[in-house]
């Protein structure tokens, strides 16, 4: 019997607690192989949440650089067969022509990100440098407020406890929308297809993952235009260079009212809270 939030599968287990076995009912995250097709033409299997599916194309092909702007991506039809899902895709001709000039194998990639590329120039693909800051830089209130409220919003983790969240998040604070999937990329992905097919401006606002920022994370979140991403965790030494080339934005060990600021510190602003909670980040 499956559970009542998308993602989420429901099985019969043996908990044993307190010193006494019982047979109980329990909420897994759903984990299948997702193969997308581009025009007919097989490029990547992903394994990954089965939810907000299109969300996910969009925000692949965009991350990926596959397609520049929404309006190259035509359309997205789901397949269920017996080994997973296939995505039918439909992209415009002059990006698919770009896409075969420099295909991939690109399997399983929600653990290193980077699996099955055939080629060493396709780890750090050049990216446009970001605009620079005008107007007031992030506030770092807003930041802790958009963490507390993360948490609550995280419906499938709260019922499976095994899934990362990506959040586009407005300058208050606000958060206004949140994907979430077993793999850290692909609920960025998610995020970054559901925010382009919003049409909000990647400029407004800020991004915040519940995992370390990667390298390819930091790829993904620039090529989709974003100036400040967040991390729950740390970055790589990797991630920080690429973002600071971009002129990204990029804060990590973001817990409570604390943070460390990587990259773009022309980005955030940061503001001593009136009522500071104590310090969640190893000193």
């Amino acid at each position: 019997m499956s559970a009542a939030v998308a993602g989420a599968r429901r099985l019969d287990v043996l908990r044993w607690r307190g010193g006494q076995a019982q047979r109980v009912d329990d909420d897994l995250a759903d984990e299948v192989p997702v193969a997308l097709e581009y025009n007919g033409i097989s490029h990547a299997v992903m394994l990954a949440t089965p939810a907000d599916l299109e969300d996910f194309a969009v925000g692949f092909s965009l991350g990926e650089g596959i397609i520049e702007q929404v309006a190259e991506f035509y359309d997205c039809e789901p397949r269920q067969g017996p080994l997973g899902i296939t995505l039918q895709l439909r992209i415009a001709t002059r990006r698919l022509e770009a896409l075969r000039e420099r295909r991939r194998s690109l399997a399983g990639r929600t653990g290193c990100g980077l699996c099955g590329t055939d080629s060493l120039d396709q780890v750090l693909r050049p990216l446009r440098a970001l605009p620079p800051q005008h107007g007031a830089p992030q506030g770092s209130h807003a930041v802790a407020g958009a963490l507390r409220a993360l948490r609550a919003q995280q419906r499938l983790n709260a019922l499976t406890g095994s899934v990362h969240a990506a959040a586009w998040c407005d300058d208050e604070g606000r958060l206004l929308l949140l994907r979430e999937d077993v793999g850290r990329h692909n609920a960025l992905d998610k995020l970054i297809g559901a925010l382009a097919r919003s049409g909000a401006d990647p400029a407004q606002g800020f991004m915040v993952i519940t995992s370390r920022a990667s390298v390819e994370m930091v790829q993904k979140a620039a090529q989709a235009g974003v100036r400040l991403l967040v991390a729950v965790s740390a970055p790589t030494a990797l991630a920080v260079r690429t973002a600071r080339e971009v002129g990204m934005g990029l804060a990590g060990l973001a817990r409570g009212d604390d943070l460390v600021v990587y990259s773009g510190e022309q980005r955030i602003r940061l503001e001593v809270s009136p009522n500071p909670s104590p310090s969640l980040i190893p000193t």
